[in-house]
């Protein structure tokens, strides 16, 4: 038996959560392109890109 749209969305949003803790722990070790990189992948993840974008000083 297939999950319930519902429960899609929420899986995928549990994913999300626990892939940006993962980023933002490895955050201090970035160096400039990384930080770029990491701000890329964010902008493809996530729809509020921008303002974790700001939030985490990635890009000025």
């Amino acid at each position: 038996m297939s999950l319930s749209e519902r429960k899609k969305e929420i899986n995928c949003r549990r994913k999300r959560r626990a892939q940006l803790a993962k980023f933002k722990a490895k955050l201090p070790q970035l160096d400039a392109q990384g930080k770029a990189a990491l701000a890329e992948k964010l902008r493809r993840m996530t729809p509020g890109a921008e303002k974790l974008i700001s939030d985490w000083g990635l890009e000025g």
